[in-house]
């Protein structure tokens, strides 16, 4: 007898094609709102500056070096504290800062002491160094590699929503209810946002001792130093001028409309951000030298048409426009150049970042004492010279007319 040996002689049905690899919206949006927190918190003072400085009983000046003692808590602990915390889960640490975060902001919101507002503000930039430090770094490694760019721009769009909603909406609530009203507002805020982070965002290890290289070795990688030279020097043109917009705006008969001019920089900022990560991928050389003239525009247009309101609200837009995506930009040039010391650069982006916001606090109030607020528009132009003279020279390591990097 014969047996046949098919078992059928149906055709294989055909194999199920790949499901596209998507991004952790939940998790990253979760990134995004701590993203919110960190960057309200730190530039909240710019919008309720004037009432501050009155509550306190100090010039506008020294309230500005708010953002200044901030700036410096981040730029001092930033390093020292990711090297600290290298082997500590992600969430874990993001979850700490958050919670410095709220403590901080309730301390500020009801201190009626500047040095005690001043060590409050120093605490809240300690807890940013261990946020900023590892949230882009966290949102790359919560995606395929195909699609960490676009990760980093979810989760860096909380920063244009802190400036388009949040400084306006400060500002409005500082004029209506007290200024203090806002800063509490943000410690329910990061106590919300903790909540979120410990329900959504999935634990990510840190690094083992072993896989653990000194920061500062990152300085020999070709590309780190050239993106880090651009950061504080692009982040030292902006602060000079975003810090003391209240009293800038107040000079030239507009501080009642402080807040409408922050909101129309902040939406330009959103525009930037949604165009940075939808390009990023292909573009980042082309979009960090678009922003930087974006910035360098808005700030000729402040100097020489200050005098017209029409003038002022399009200098916002584009100000917002260059410097929406600009963290973003920033951040994933670092994490490229870096390679597998990516978040070693990192911790020396935000070291560097912080310290040009503590350098502009201070170069605007020496600005406004001395030279008045018609100053800050030529001191950002002459800033943004060597920024754009870095980048085009990076044009190997640093800010590659191509990626190499998976996010091609």
């Amino acid at each position: 007898m014969r047996t046949s040996t098919r078992t059928t002689d149906r055709p294989l049905p055909p194999a199920a094609p790949e499901r596209p690899a998507a991004l952790p919206l939940p998790a990253l949006l979760a990134l995004a709102t701590a993203v919110f927190v960190t960057a309200l918190t730190e530039t909240l003072p710019a919008g309720v500056l004037p009432a501050m400085s009155a509550d306190l009983g100090v010039g506008e000046s020294a309230m500005g070096q708010a953002v200044t003692v901030y700036a410096l808590g981040t730029a001092v602990t930033a390093v020292p504290l990711t090297a600290a915390t290298a082997g500590w889960g992600r969430r874990r640490l993001l979850l700490t800062a958050m919670l410095g975060f709220a403590a901080a902001n309730t301390v500020t919101a009801l201190s009626t002491d500047y040095p005690l507002t001043m060590a409050a503000r120093f605490v809240a930039g300690v807890a940013a160094g261990l946020a900023w430090a590892l949230l882009a770094g966290y949102a790359r490694r919560l995606a395929p590699p195909e699609l960490q760019g676009r990760a980093i721009a979810v989760a860096m769009a909380g920063a244009p929503l802190a400036l388009s909603l949040g400084v306006p909406a400060g500002t409005f609530l500082g004029k209506v209810l007290g200024w203090w009203v806002a800063f509490l507002l943000m410690t329910v805020a990061a106590l919300g946002v903790t909540g979120w982070i410990a329900a959504a965002v999935p634990e990510v290890p840190g690094r083992a001792r072993g896989q653990r290289t000194p920061v500062l070795r990152a300085l020999a990688v070709p590309g780190v130093t050239p993106v880090l030279a651009v950061t504080f020097v692009f982040v030292l043109a902006h602060t000079v001028l975003y810090t003391y917009i209240a009293p800038f705006l107040d000079r030239r008969g507009m501080g009642g409309v402080t807040g409408v001019v922050l909101l129309a920089f902040g939406a330009a900022s959103l525009v930037g951000i949604w165009f940075t990560g939808a390009h990023i991928h292909r573009r980042l050389r082309a979009l960090t030298l678009a922003s930087t003239l974006l910035v360098a525009a808005a700030a000729a247009v402040l100097g020489l048409a200050s005098g017209s309101p029409a003038a002022v609200y399009a200098a916002a837009v584009l100000w917002g426009l260059g410097w929406g995506g600009v963290p973003t930009l920033l951040q994933t040039a670092a994490g490229d150049a870096g390679g597998e010391q990516a978040d070693a650069a990192q911790a020396m982006l935000v070291t560097l970042w912080n310290a040009a916001m503590a350098g502009g606090g201070v170069a605007g109030g020496l600005l406004l004492d001395r030279l008045g607020t018609g100053s800050f528009p030529w001191a950002v132009l002459l800033l943004l010279l060597p920024v754009l003279a870095l980048v085009l020279a990076a044009r190997t390591h640093g800010f590659p007319a191509r990626r190499s990097g998976p996010d091609r």
